[in-house]
């Protein structure tokens, strides 16, 4: 990944800017030098964009806020760290409100700065994907807008992109939080419809005695309280799609209803004399064994299988671990900037809780996990002080606390982490359902290292 990061480095000393390019290039950075800042001006109005910027701020031929200033009008996210022998508190103020990403002063630290240059670039591909975010709240979605790195997520994505311009009906089974709508609008805004509504429904949160006049419409004087005429959200979607979540909720009077409409594809408006005809698509999804409801009559035979032409189904977080890394990536910029928080990644330790937790609530409670850690945290990174209880107690049985050691209290440290290596070992098959090559991925291993620990264990 670093050899696609470019980085432009502005310093008048060459010592100082030798010392950087050759820093940066040994950490796999392509670099671009400048020996002013009036160089590095015409490189920045020559149009070459570059991925972050490190100048000096005092320098005899265009200073360093002068670049940060270029910078930022050519390109606003793109990061800036200003380095100085000659800072004040006051400068350092003002290239902050400028826009600086950070401030070092000279002499610095090697591995401090190193960090500092790691922090700016994720930062960098944090405002990335916030912009993409943006997109996806106007409903600009993708096949590719769905998150995750998974095997499961990867076909969900390979069948939706086969589907998206079929006008078949899809039924979507998962757990509650799983992402499913998520889904929905991705077929929706990759299809030929996605010039036209799409219009989600919680058959749970409707009353009953509402739910056919929010679906159908209803005419003036239809019943009591109708006052107007009223488009329902079948005709609001049309020429594009319909989704309708939980749709196990429906109650049986409106699954007839709901069946002739996607037979006839005509809908009758309470009150109305004729009907309408209409161009939707029904995606729905349910959290229930439709299945089940039907052999127990709850829901009709030939709905189902009228909404069940094609199948997908969405496994919870704690079947595809591998998917939540991506999403606290595409989640946290979003929070951060809603809540205004400094917060732009999470330490590796807190990463270690967050990776462990089986998540009951899927998608929707790390979401929540991410809003609690950014409204608590203070500094840049969350912290394991920044995560609810629950997680931090949920791992606790993976750790194993040091021994005091003395001359009367010592260890057999061989066999102590041949034990700690089978525990981890054996947790990692447990959560990847035994597939070997996703074991060997959390551990940080080759497969064939993992195969040689457990046949070392037989």
């Amino acid at each position: 990944m670093n050899e696609n990061c470019h980085i432009l480095v502005v310093d008048d000393e060459l010592s100082v800017r030798e010392m950087i390019s050759l820093l940066m290039k040994r950490q796999g950075y392509q670099v671009t030098i400048a020996s002013n800042g009036q160089k590095a001006l015409r490189l920045l109005e020559e149009g070459n964009r570059y991925d972050l910027v490190i100048t000096d701020l005092a320098m005899d031929r265009g200073d360093g806020l002068e670049v940060l200033n270029h910078v930022k009008t050519r390109d606003p996210n793109c990061p800036v760290i200003l380095v100085t022998a000659f800072g004040t508190t006051d400068t350092a103020v003002q290239a902050m409100k400028n826009g600086a990403y950070d401030y070092i002063s000279k002499p610095f630290n090697i591995e401090e700065f190193k960090m500092v240059v790691a922090q700016a670039l994720e930062h960098r591909q944090l405002v990335r994907e916030n912009i993409d975010l943006r997109s996806r709240l106007r409903g600009e979605k993708k096949i590719t807008d769905i998150i995750g790195n998974s095997e499961a997520i990867k076909q969900i994505i390979s069948l939706c992109e086969k589907i998206s311009n079929s006008p078949a009906s899809v039924l979507l089974i998962g757990e509650s939080g799983t992402g499913k709508e998520v889904i929905a609008r991705a077929i929706h805004f990759n299809s030929n419809r996605k010039s036209a509504p799409f219009i989600a429904v919680n058959c749970g949160a409707l009353p009953e005695q509402l739910m056919e006049s929010e679906l159908f419409g209803h005419m003036k004087g239809a019943f009591t309280g109708a006052s107007d005429d009223k488009e329902g959200l079948m005709q609001a979607a049309q020429g594009g799609t319909l989704f309708l979540d939980e749709i196990g909720e429906l109650p049986l009077p409106l699954q007839v209803k709901l069946l002739r409409v996607l037979q006839e594809r005509t809908v009758r408006p309470v009150g109305a004399q004729k009907e309408t005809p209409i161009d939707v698509r029904v995606l729905s999804a349910t959290n229930q064994n439709l299945s089940r409801l039907v052999d127990e009559g709850l829901f009709r035979t030939d709905l189902f299988y009228r909404l069940n032409v094609i199948n997908i189904e969405v496994p919870p977080l704690r079947k595809r671990k591998e998917d939540i890394k991506p999403l606290i990536n595409f989640f946290l910029p979003q929070i951060a900037a809603e809540s205004g928080s400094r917060a732009r990644g999470v330490h590796p330790d807190a990463m270690r809780f967050l990776m462990d937790f089986n998540y009951p609530g899927n998608i929707r409670e790390l979401k929540n996990i991410l809003e609690r850690a950014v409204a608590l945290t203070s500094g840049d990174l969350i912290t394991p002080n920044d995560l609810p209880p629950k997680l931090l107690k949920n791992s606790t049985d993976s750790i194993i606390p040091a021994p005091n050691l003395n001359a009367q209290n010592g260890i057999d440290l061989d066999a102590t982490l041949s034990k700690v290596e089978s525990q981890y070992i054996q947790k990692a098959l447990q959560q990847t359902g035994g597939v070997q090559s996703a074991a060997a991925k959390l551990l940080g291993i080759t497969v064939r290292s993992l195969r040689y620990r457990l046949n070392k264990d037989e």
